[in-house]
C-alpha cells in the first residue's frame, strides 16, 4: 500500500492555520495512485500550546477542526494520522488519532512519555492501544515516546504491524529520533512511520523534518529533508512476513513488560500503564 508523510511547517497556537494546511494537503493525497495513509506531524492542529494558552488552543474529540479535517478524509477517500491538543473535561491530552477513509475514528492515543515543555501543559496518556485498518494491524506514538523502547514493544505485543510516529522533535536532538525509529522497527519487526515538523516554531526552536518510513529490517524506504514535503512511499507487506520467518524477538523476549491487558468492547486490543506507575508531575 501506498502512504503519504506530509512534513509541515505549523503555526503555534493558530489552530485555523493549520487545519487549512492540513485539508489542503489532504486533498493532495494520491488516492488514484493507491494511496490510503497520510501522516502529518504531532500536535498538527494546534501546535504546541503553553500553560498561558491551552485552554483557548485545546479542543474535544469533537470539536469543529477535527470535525473539518475528517470530512476531508471522507471526501478524499484516505485515512489520516492527526495531532491536536485535546480537552477532555478538565484535562488536556496529547492526542493523535487515525481518522480512517469514511471520516470515522479509528483509533486514538494520548501522549504517555512528557517532553519537559508537555509537563504541565498535558496529562499524560496510560494506554496502548491497536486496531486492524486495511487487513494490518495499527499503533500509535508521539515523539518523544519513540525514546522508550517499551512503547513500541508494547504495541509489538499487541499484534502491531504498523507503527505511526507523529512527531515534533526540535534540533538539536533531530538524529536522536531518526536513530530511536531505526531501532523500533527493528527490534519489533514492523514497519514504522515517523512524521515530523519542519520550520521554526515559538522559543526559538527550530525543527529539523527528517521524516521517514522504515521497514521491518530497519532499512529506510522513504525520507525527507528539512523542507516541507509531501513524500509518498510504498509498504511492502512482504517485508514484513519476510522479517519474521525465520524468528520473532517478541516470542523470545524474556524480559516481560509488566503492563496490564484491557479488554475493549470495539474489539481492539489495549494494554495499560498501572496506576501506581503512572507519574503525574
Amino acid at each position: 500500500m501506498q502512504v503519504e508523510l506530509a512534513q509541515l511547517a505549523l503555526s503555534d497556537g493558530n489552530v485555523e492555520h493549520n487545519a487549512r494546511k492540513v485539508i489542503e494537503m489532504i486533498g493532495r493525497a494520491d488516492t488514484g495512485g493507491g494511496t490510503k495513509l497520510v501522516v502529518f506531524p504531532e500536535a498538527t492542529l494546534s501546535g504546541f500550546p503553553t500553560r498561558d494558552n491551552i485552554t483557548d488552543v485545546a479542543q474535544p474529540i469533537d470539536g469543529p477542526m477535527l470535525t473539518a479535517v475528517r470530512d476531508a478524509a471522507r471526501r478524499a477517500g484516505v485515512s489520516v494520522a492527526v495531532g491536536l491538543a485535546e480537552r477532555d473535561g478538565a484535562r488536556f491530552y496529547n492526542t493523535t488519532v487515525l481518522v480512517d477513509e469514511y471520516g470515522e475514528i479509528a483509533l486514538r492515543y494520548r501522549k504517555t512519555h512528557l517532553w519537559a515543555s508537555d509537563v504541565g501543559v498535558f496529562t499524560p496518556g496510560n494506554r496502548f492501544e491497536t486496531c486492524v485498518w486495511n487487513g494490518i494491524t495499527v499503533g500509535l506514538l508521539i515523539c518523544y515516546d519513540i525514546e522508550f523502547p517499551e512503547t513500541a514493544r508494547a504495541l509489538a505485543a499487541l499484534d502491531a504491524d504498523l507503527l505511526i510516529v507523529t512527531n515534533g522533535n526540535m534540533d538539536p536532538f533531530g538524529p536522536v529520533h531518526r536513530r530511536a525509529i531505526v531501532a523500533r522497527a527493528m527490534e519489533n519487526q514492523l514497519f514504522a512511520v515517523m512524521v515530523n515538523r519542519c520550520g521554526s516554531g515559538d522559543d526559538n526552536l527550530t525543527f529539523p523534518g527528517e521524516s521517514t518510513l522504515i521497514d521491518p529490517f530497519g532499512e529506510v524506504v522513504a525520507s525527507a529533508d528539512a523542507q516541507e514535503a509531501l513524500v509518498r512511499a510504498r509498504v511492502d507487506l512482504a517485508r514484513l512476513e519476510a522479517s519474521r520467518e525465520h524468528y520473532r524477538y517478541l516470542h523470545d523476549a524474556r524480559v516481560p513488560l509488566g503492563l496490564t491487558r484491557v479488554d475493549m468492547a470495539n474489539g481492539s486490543r489495549a494494554l495499560e500503564i498501572e496506576a501506581p506507575r503512572l507519574r503525574i508531575d
